[in-house]
């Protein structure tokens, strides 16, 4: 199959959507209305790139109102088109459905390169964004609020929360209109980890979860699984780090742009980061093989293949070539629906993009709820709490006449930084929202794959809403 007659990101989600929906027993106009997206804005602006002026083509796509104020990210690439931000968005709906925020799905997108441009010309172009948004009343903490994605960073979200301000001026709640901020300009720590520290969190769930592992004949645990990583940028490095540091998995092959290496014995990713930073290209690393191409480490032999770039990496020119034993979608939709069908039929276990890479959307409403409360999270109670534990320590000291080294007692006795409680409050989202669905997926016998068991938990309570809105019965 040539890349012509390859489907669709949006088909995809749509074909996924409608698979689950044969199993949700829900009235087919919900479900009609539940698909739709709500609100389109196709935007064009001039802008100056270099010594003259272009056109810029930009979108911001609300998906559903069931729950406002909308969320979701603004992507930066020459990729970007109606349908795969209008896919995006319906993506965003059912993840913030899975794990419990109470936002609908939002995206954005502008077409360019922000690669090749100058900062001062990127922020011209997210200023001018931003302003297009004001203008139609698309952007507010209670209307609908952006975040970093493909093409953008904690920077272009400082400059969105700064446009916003100029305009908006004496708005009390206005720091809550973007997330994603650095955290001197009202951020949260533990924002740029957050989606591949969830991915981490999801993945170690799945593979502690004995039932999966049998049927994957694998063993329990994510200790010394072997592990292939495809994109380096935010959520493929700190998923990279993050699973050699914490559940010490072994990553043997990681691809980027300009190729794709492999090392059975193991690849450092903070190494490898030091290193494309040095030589600007991941190829020629010490102790590993350089491949023919960027995608040949996709059909590496391995454990888990975790596609953390763009969509539509695995469809059905590579999918019989897949030798992984579960994919952990790190990327949105970056396998498409027909090759999830031969892969699923292949035995391969696929956890779904819409609740692993949630961890991004989880820690973004975290930093919402910072700003409208106006206060750092830890900040009433973490001194309390460590005199509390300080004086249980000593209590029992006392009691039992043996006393610890005080490096131990500080660690026994400190309290909660803001960081700790963004870190226990994503696990606890990522853990229960896997517990959610598996139960759908072992409560109903026709539902095989986590996929749709996940789009039947988000359609399960976006429903529930709609109802409680009197809007359906």
């Amino acid at each position: 199959m040539n890349k012509k007659n390859q489907i669709s990101f949006y088909e995809s989600v749509s074909r996924n959507f409608d698979k689950a929906a044969l199993h949700s027993n829900l009235d087919k106009g919900l479900l009609a209305q539940i698909k739709a997206c709500n609100a389109v804005y196709h935007i064009t602006f001039p802008a100056k790139i270099g010594d003259e002026y272009v056109v810029i083509e930009a979108y911001r796509v609300q998906h559903s109102h069931h729950r406002q104020p909308t969320k979701g990210g603004i992507r930066y690439s020459m990729e970007v088109n109606q349908e795969e931000v209008m896919a995006l968005a319906s993506l965003m709906t059912y993840k913030c459905a899975i794990v419990d925020v109470p936002f609908g799905g939002a995206k954005g997108g502008v077409k360019i390169n922000p690669f090749i441009l100058k900062p001062e010309e990127i922020e011209r172009i997210t200023r001018r964004y931003t302003l297009e948004l004001i203008k139609k009343n698309f952007i507010g903490p209670g209307i609908d609020v952006p975040a970093p994605d493909f093409g953008t960073s904690s920077r272009e979200m400082a400059w969105i929360y700064d446009t916003y301000m100029t305009f908006r001026g004496g708005e009390l709640d206005g720091i809550a209109c973007v997330t994603g901020k650095p955290v001197s300009q009202f951020g949260i720590r533990g924002r740029t980890e957050a989606t591949g520290r969830g991915v981490y969190y999801g993945i170690r769930e799945f593979c502690d979860e004995l039932p999966e592992m049998k049927a994957l004949k694998m063993d329990r645990g994510v200790a010394g699984k072997t592990m292939v990583i495809q994109g380096l940028g935010n959520v493929g490095s700190y998923t990279g780090t993050i699973c050699q540091e914490e559940g010490d998995v072994k990553v043997i092959g990681v691809s980027e742009y300009e190729g794709s290496i492999y090392d059975p014995k193991g690849i450092s990713v903070t190494e490898l980061l030091k290193h494309r930073k040095e030589t600007g290209s991941i190829l020629n690393f010490k102790g590993a093989k350089n491949l023919p191409d960027r995608m040949s480490a996709l059909e590496l032999e391995c454990d888990i293949l975790v596609p953390a770039a763009l969509e539509n990496q695995v469809t059905m020119q590579n999918a019989r070539k897949i030798k992984a034993k579960m994919i952990a979608e790190a990327a949105n939709g970056p396998v498409s629906s027909d090759a999830e069908e031969l892969l699923l039929k292949k035995g391969v276990a696929i956890i779904p993009d819409m609740y692993l890479n949630a961890g991004g959307v989880t820690v973004s409403y975290f930093e919402w709820l910072k700003n409208l409360s106006h206060m750092r999270f830890g900040r009433i109670e973490k001194r309390f709490d460590q005199q509390a534990y300080g004086n249980l320590v000593s209590m029992v000291e006392n009691l039992t006449g043996k006393y610890i080294g005080q490096r131990e007692k500080n660690l026994l006795v400190k309290g909660a930084d803001e960081i700790d409680l963004v870190r226990s409050g994503l696990e606890e989202t990522m853990v229960s929202s896997l517990q959610q669905i598996l139960e759908i997926k072992r409560s109903k016998n026709k539902i095989s794959d986590l996929r749709t068991a996940a789009f039947v938990c988000a359609l399960d309570k976006i429903a529930s809403d709609y109802s409680n809105l009197g809007v359906f019965p």
